[in-house]
């Protein structure tokens, strides 16, 4: 006798399990990796622009443009292949490879080589944010998803912790290339306890009929991109990318240059600053935004938008702030700059994860991680991709004007793009309580 035919519904989970919680700690560990693996080179700028005798421009190609456009160019279609297949092998298989192609980037002996190590971790990150935002979407019920999603978002946070604060002091002590080898070691492991451990849950609200359909990729990316909702949302993730990125892979390097810093004071100042202060930002934002859904699903990107808001004039303190002040705390010299730092990163850290989450209501269920991946197209192709190669070009461009502070200057040309997010997810507002709507997914306050 076969097997009787599936509900038509998949019903959410009413309790969580250890196993449900060790999942989600094993996929924020390997985002925590991916972060760093893509992160620390915006400690290492400094001792591979002279080992190489690279521009400005030259570094930002290699720590954005080179990136960002094949992580872009792959993610949807591997996402793709993640709403139709196994995501935590996808997971654990693209850990592995962006993990050995870390540790090749520290046996480049020439420029070009350092270049195709690092499009190589880009080609397997591609794979490893979308599908474990789709996973994670589907350990946890609708209620608590925003939660969920902020503590997995909180990898970058602790990545750029990690790989700038550890990075820094490895590279002044062992060598720009001992930081690479030391980072991309662990993900190799991480990979193999994925594919053992972590659970791959049922595509919670996918009807039995809904298998995914042959419907072909560009058509529905285009689909996609026809909800006013997305597309908004889409555009204002993606400059937020560009000033956030220039911003991250920039600031030490901003802080050896004008306040004098010497690389492992940088990444340990800054990584500190910028982790603790996304850490608590991340943590906060999920847990207030899973109580103020429940008054009007509209606080879903309300609140994001309100984060960017409040970041924005401490971005500009930030690189406005004049070198010199610092308090002394057991024998660092910390700029008094780096308060606002801190401020930044506490709000900035409200829209990623809270975005991704808005995502994850306004789409059917079966096409999450085509949906997520097509967002990070944005913040990839505009952020990780343009983001630090405008801002080292703009740098370049203003070094005959501005000199050692060309920068400084740069970067407040970048995070100023914050503005145009603004508007853009202003306007993503309504369209998304019309979205809920029609997917019968609003709160009893929007009925």
């Amino acid at each position: 006798m076969g097997h009787p035919p599936p509900p038509p519904l998949l019903p959410m989970p009413q309790e969580n399990s250890w196993r449900t919680h060790l999942s989600l700690v094993l996929l924020t560990l390997v985002y925590v990796f991916s972060f760093i693996d893509r992160q620390v080179l915006a400690i290492l700028i400094e001792p591979i622009k002279r080992e190489f005798g690279a521009s400005d421009t030259q570094m930002g190609l290699l720590s954005g443009l080179a990136f960002g456009l094949l992580y872009a160019a792959l993610g949807v279609p591997v996402g793709r292949l993640a709403d139709r297949r196994s995501r935590r092998n996808i997971v654990a298989l693209c850990c592995s490879l962006w993990s050995l192609a870390t540790m090749a980037c520290g046996m480049a002996t020439q420029f070009w080589q350092l270049l195709l190590a690092r499009m190589s971790v880009a080609v397997g990150e591609a794979g490893g944010m979308a599908p474990s935002i789709s996973i994670v979407s589907d350990l946890y019920p609708k209620h608590r998803r925003s939660m969920a999603i902020s503590l997995f978002m909180m990898g970058p946070h602790f990545g750029a912790l990690l790989g700038l604060a550890l990075g820094g002091w490895i590279a002044q002590h062992y060598g720009w290339r001992a930081t690479f080898l030391w980072f991309g070691a662990p993900g190799v492991v991480l990979g193999l306890l994925v594919w053992l451990l972590v659970r791959e849950p049922h595509r919670q609200g996918v009807a039995a009929s809904s298998a995914p359909s042959a419907e072909p990729m560009l058509r529905q990316v285009w689909r996609l991109l026809a909800m006013p909702a997305f597309r908004y949302l889409a555009l204002a993730c993606g400059i937020a990318g560009v000033a956030g990125y220039g911003y991250g892979v920039w600031s030490p390097s901003f802080l050896v240059r004008s306040h004098g810093l010497d690389i492992a004071q940088a990444g340990l100042l800054y990584g500190g600053a910028s982790g603790l202060g996304a850490i608590a930002g991340a943590i906060f934002c999920g847990w207030l935004c899973d109580w103020l859904v429940q008054r009007d699903m509209r606080w879903q990107l309300g609140l994001p938008l309100a984060g960017v808001a409040l970041s924005l004039p401490l971005a500009l303190g930030f690189f406005l702030w004049p070198a010199g002040g610092h308090w002394s705390v057991g024998g660092l010299q910390i700029p008094h700059a780096l308060a606002f730092a801190l401020g930044f990163a506490f709000f900035a850290s409200w829209w990623p994860p809270l975005s991704y989450s808005a995502v994850s209501h306004m789409v059917d269920p079966a096409e999450r991680s085509v949906a997520a991946a097509l967002l990070n197209f944005f913040i990839t192709l505009f952020g990780v991709g343009a983001g630090p190669l405008v801002t080292g070009a703009l740098s370049d461009w203003l070094t005959p004007l501005y000199g050692a502070e060309a920068l400084r200057h740069a970067l407040l040309g970048a995070v100023s793009l914050l503005t145009l997010t603004l508007v853009f997810m202003a306007l993503a507002i309504e369209p998304y309580r019309q979205q809920l709507r029609r997917l019968g997914a609003a709160a009893p306050a929007l009925s």
